[in-house]
């Protein structure tokens, strides 16, 4: 089975606190994503960084390490153009996988693709506490499986 690995929403998912700059109109009201996220769970510590949209674009990249190794990156991009906003997750430089937005609001936002095997979903939102992330899909038995991540600012 093909894994985004930890995002994270990728696959995940660690967000920032901050906004820097002016948020283009094409990224659907994602300045919220923007910044260096971290979070630390099951002895692995994982980070992702987002720069601030500009031109319908945003740039995102993420690391997990275990006892001092990489044990997975990813590299992410929010676009959007004529066919809406994508979410857009290449897994240790492998193949590039399109999520669709399919929900938001104030400070959260939906990511899905029914013809990938997992996540079929990526999801964040904003908490007091910093960003909650998650990815879900069946697992090998064919039941959902919700994956959660809670991240910090790591400014």
């Amino acid at each position: 089975m093909h894994t985004l690995g930890r995002i994270i929403p990728g696959a995940l998912v660690a967000f920032a606190a901050c906004a820097i700059g002016a948020e283009s109109p094409g990224t659907g009201g994602l300045a919220w994503l923007s910044g260096h996220w971290c979070a630390e769970t099951g002895g692995e510590f994982i980070e992702e960084h987002w720069l601030s949209p500009r031109g319908s674009l945003m740039v995102g990249a993420g690391q997990t390490v275990r006892g001092g190794k990489t044990v997975t990156y990813e590299f992410m991009r929010i676009e959007s153009g004529a066919s809406g906003t994508n979410y857009i997750a290449q897994h240790r430089g492998g193949v590039v996988t399109t999520f669709r937005m399919t929900a938001s609001g104030e400070n959260w936002a939906r990511f899905e693709n029914p013809e990938h095997d997992f996540p079929k979903r990526v999801e964040y939102r904003r908490t007091p506490k910093g960003l909650h992330a998650e990815i879900a899909g069946p697992g090998k038995d064919g039941k959902d499986v919700v994956v959660s991540f809670e991240f910090r600012s790591c400014n």
